[in-house]
């Protein structure tokens, strides 16, 4: 048995059984299904952006999650505070650059969150990656236009620069610090026709990295949990509506043993 595989599975118990705190400054178009994902998990979900009670919440919690999806100023000044904070506490940081590429202020967002805090991983799409790694001028709008492959060229050399993991997820997800390199298989093509699943992927990252902190495995490990959820919701599916449904069952129902066969890692 593969030994990220099998590491997955233990820290899939260690999260349901310590229940780690998930802290989310996200986005309004995701806030209630990222909230039923990490409590289909096994984790609790808190979702906290007022900049004057960020650093309370942050403080309880085993991991902060900023996802820029619908961002502000204000926002982004909390997330920096959040992520400060987080970072004095030994909290580890998952950023989810939403749509950076698309826009001056997407873009001009996430860099300064990289500059300020210190994050232990970045998942993101293949355009977005692109898009911090100065090589693509735009995404179609939040969603990716560029294939992880194209964006596995540039990770390990971004990650090294910025000083932490990239999760890049697509048909075969990537992940990578510089040094060492996870592919994640499983998923679904339904999962493109629901919003948010690659923010339901990032705040299940948030939840392994909240009892691993090993962030190339933590982040391995999440997106393999989210993926073995794709595909066996996927079976006898006849849409995207029952699709998601599912998912949070799948969620749910997995066990560690179920996550250990299903054999999704492997080293690039």
């Amino acid at each position: 048995m593969k030994s990220s595989d099998e590491t997955a599975a233990r820290d899939l118990n260690a999260l349901r059984e310590k229940k780690p705190l998930v802290h989310n400054i996200t986005n309004f178009v995701v806030m209630n299904s990222t909230a039923n994902v990490l409590l289909a998990a096994g984790a609790s979900p808190v979702m906290a952006h007022a900049e004057n009670e960020v650093e309370d919440m942050v403080s309880l919690a085993g991991a902060l999650v900023l996802n820029i999806g619908t961002l502000t100023d204000e926002w982004v000044r909390a997330m920096v505070v959040a992520g400060r904070k987080a970072n004095e506490l030994g909290v580890p940081v998952v950023l989810d650059p939403v749509g950076a590429g698309a826009t001056g202020l997407r873009t001009a967002a996430s860099q300064e969150l990289l500059g300020a805090v210190d994050v232990a991983v970045v998942r993101a799409n293949a355009s977005e990656v692109l898009a911090l790694a100065g090589g693509a001028e735009a995404t179609k709008g939040v969603d990716s236009v560029h294939s992880a492959e194209e964006a596995a060229e540039v990770m390990p050399g971004l990650a090294k620069e910025l000083g932490c993991t990239i999760a890049v997820t697509g048909e075969t997800d990537v992940v990578t610090d510089g040094e060492k390199t996870l592919e994640v298989a499983g998923g679904h093509p339904l999962m493109g026709y629901v919003t948010g699943t690659g923010c339901a992927a990032t705040v299940l990252v948030g939840a392994f990295l909240a009892v691993d902190d090993d962030s190339v495995q933590a982040a391995a490990g999440g997106l393999a949990f989210f993926g073995l959820a794709g595909t066996r919701a996927s079976e006898k599916c006849p849409g995207p509506g029952t699709f998601w449904i599912r998912v949070l069952d799948e969620l749910y129902n997995i066990t560690d043993e179920d996550l250990r066969s299903a054999g999704f890692i492997s080293e690039r």
